[in-house]
């Protein structure tokens, strides 16, 4: 096949989103991309769409906007999982190779943290476009024995010489997203190496130099190219040619991306990890790496950034308390600000506890209807509250207590769509604008429980696919920085609370997250990539577990469907979901189908308790004490180490 049929085949994907954004009249399937070929030059078309929803909400306004998620990451199909059981411990992560790294780990005695972190230095090496050491995570650990869930904040921060409008171009106007991504200007300052310490001082059971060698071992020997490491090579082509060390590792040397299959070494990353392995998180944040990331953010040639040395070492993980709420008459939390994922599902919960949603079929058009109105309101508040609550005043307490919830569900009715949801006023709000900047789905999560009953939910991320494309001692570097807003106020004067700062940890979606019984007994972890969306597909999950009595894999496996507060409601393309269309039209929704890709990975109690309960999502008792899901639409897979 030549490569021009090879980049139109690839094309395909971004040219249905087109199709989708532009107002094109009905045409045949053929005609119509042909159209969509006239409108733009080949090289620009999946520019467009990347941006064509990342560049305008930056303005910071969600009014009537018509919003279709963006998918950096490209669509690679769906692959049947079953469902994996373990007598005493799981890892369910992005990658096989990643989670045999985690196994091992577990095998060898090793607390959940420390197969987090193998399974974590093993992803950034063959999933280097979703995740890595360049970027952040948000941690959520259980320690049984205590009773104790902790939140570890390694979100990154922005540079003390980050300033509100360095998103702005000389007319004051917010940058196309991918001008501010690729170059040095969206770097924001690493965090998951150090969380990663924090957790492991605190947790760990085995040397921290053991956790690497997996990783050193694979990045020394390669690994071959998976499938969807190729295709999303084939959608960043056209950005990765310009930045030359990550050409030079992602492209083979006629400029081509590299073939599934190839076996890919990398020597770079091997010695930046036998650093990390031999003194920790300081390899990163001082000494020559440190200075090597500071020379590629600032000496950038055509978009530097401001990073500096002072930053890197004096970067400072933060343990939280997590955000939890009643649902169902079990206890579920999450991440607390600065990512928006725990209260967006506690609110979605909370609004959607006053329907009976176990009477509904999960995908009926009554169900469908009821969870993306909850969407709405739940996302409407997320623009105007959720930031940084070092910078900003959240008002966390009202936006989840129950009354405020209660007359916030009062709103959804059952025969007609809310269009665009205004944010609510909940106790203790402080007047900001709407923010809407893009929050995209290049992202990883992995959940593991140890046999001590120990339990992680992490999910990690370097922001956009392949992040900022500037690639140090064999890692990308994170765009997080473009996670805040890119107008740091409204056409009033109005700040927004997700504006950027010195030294701000930018909002996120990210929602790792772990479900209790009534007497405090783990019984859920999950999470999932998928920027914005992952509220939608943690939620979606749990519904699936709570109130239509799915197993786990059948609950990863559900269609997704959602929104993020607009008139637009997506149904995930080539699922039974499509049916409810024309009834969800009716109420007056913007249907629009289109590939939704989550990575979600999730474990259960599959056993009986010490109590004698049996889990509350024991689908399968009798098989493992541990149930896991992995989601057919990525390349995870689930295993124990019995």
């Amino acid at each position: 096949m030549s490569r021009t049929r090879r980049s139109a085949g690839a094309l395909l994907p971004t040219l249905r989103a087109l199709r989708a954004l532009l107002p094109l009249p009905a045409l045949p399937p053929l005609v119509s991309l042909l159209c969509l070929l006239c409108l733009l030059p080949l090289p620009a078309l999946q520019a467009r769409a990347w941006s064509a929803e990342a560049a305008a909400p930056s303005s910071g306004s969600t009014s009537g906007a018509a919003r279709v998620p963006a998918q950096p990451e490209a669509s690679s199909g769906r692959t049947h999982k079953p469902i994996a059981f373990g007598a005493r411990d799981l890892v369910a992560a992005a990658h096989p190779l990643a989670v045999d790294a985690g196994v091992r780990v577990l095998a060898r005695g090793g607390a959940a943290i420390d197969a987090a972190i193998a399974a974590q230095m093993v992803l950034t090496l063959v999933e280097p476009q979703s995740s890595g050491i360049g970027g952040g995570a948000f941690l959520l650990h259980f320690q049984r024995d205590q009773g104790a869930l902790l939140a570890y904040d390694g979100r990154e921060t922005a540079p003390a010489a980050a300033t509100g409008d360095q998103f702005l171009d000389a007319r004051g106007r917010p940058l196309g997203f991918l001008a501010a991504v690729d170059g040095g200007l969206s770097v924001g300052t690493p965090g998951l190496l150090r969380m990663l310490e924090a957790a492991h001082r605190a947790h760990g059971r085995l040397p921290w130099s053991t956790l690497l060698d997996d990783a050193i071992r694979l990045s020394e020997d390669g690994f071959p190219v998976s499938p969807r490491l190729h295709q999303s090579i084939v959608v960043a082509r056209h950005r990765i040619a310009h930045q030359t060390a990550a050409a030079r590792y992602f492209l083979d040397a006629e400029g081509r991306p590299l073939a599934v299959g190839t076996t890919l070494r990398n020597p770079d990353l091997a010695a930046t990890l036998r650093r990390i392995a031999r003194d920790g998180a300081d390899a990163l944040h001082t000494g020559e790496t440190a200075r090597a990331i500071v020379d590629a953010v600032r000496s950038h040639p055509t978009n530097p950034g401001r990073l500096s040395l002072s930053d890197l070492a004096d970067y400072r993980p933060r343990v939280r308390t997590p955000v939890c709420g009643a649902y169902r008459g079990l206890r579920v939390c999450g991440m607390p600000p600065p990512s928006s994922g725990g209260v967006a599902v506690l609110q979605t919960l909370g609004m959607l506890e006053r329907f009976d949603l176990g009477a509904l079929a999960p995908d009926a058009p009554d169900a469908v209807h009821l969870v993306a109105e909850a969407y709405r309101l739940a996302y409407a508040d997320r623009a105007r509250y959720l930031a940084d609550d070092a910078f900003v005043p959240v008002p966390l307490a009202g936006l989840l207590a129950p009354a405020y919830l209660a007359a916030r569900a009062a709103a959804i009715g059952p025969d007609h769509s809310l269009g665009t949801a205004q944010a609510g006023a909940p106790e203790g709000a402080t007047a900001f604008s709407d923010d809407a900047s893009a929050a995209l789905p290049s992202t990883t999560h992995l959940s593991i429980v140890d046999r001590a009953g120990n339990a992680v939910a992490m999910t990690s991320t370097i922001e956009n696919g392949f992040g900022s494309l500037q690639m140090v001692g064999g890692f990308l570097l994170n765009n997080q920085l473009t996670d805040f807003s890119f107008l740091p106020a409204d056409e009033r004067g109005v700040p927004v609370a997700n504006r950027v700062e010195p030294g701000k940890r930018p909002r996120s979606s990210m929602a790792p997250t772990m479900v209790f019984g009534p007497d405090g007994a783990l019984e859920a972890v999950v999470g999932s990539p998928g920027g914005a969306n992952i509220i939608q597909y943690v939620t979606r999950t749990l519904l699936g577990l709570i109130d239509w009595g799915l197993d786990i894999q059948q609950a990863v496996d559900q269609p997704h469907f959602g929104t993020q507060n607009g008139p637009v409601t997506w149904l995930e393309r080539g699922t039974p979901l499509a049916d409810a269309a024309p009834e969800l039209r009716r109420r007056g929704h913007r249907v629009v189908v289109i590939d939704l890709n989550s990575g979600l990975h999730g474990i259960v109690f599959n056993g009986v308790h010490a109590t004698g309960r049996p889990g509350r999502f024991a689908r399968h008792p009798g098989r493992g004490a541990w149930a896991a899901g992995a989601d057919p639409r990525r390349e995870g897979t689930a295993r124990g180490s019995d």
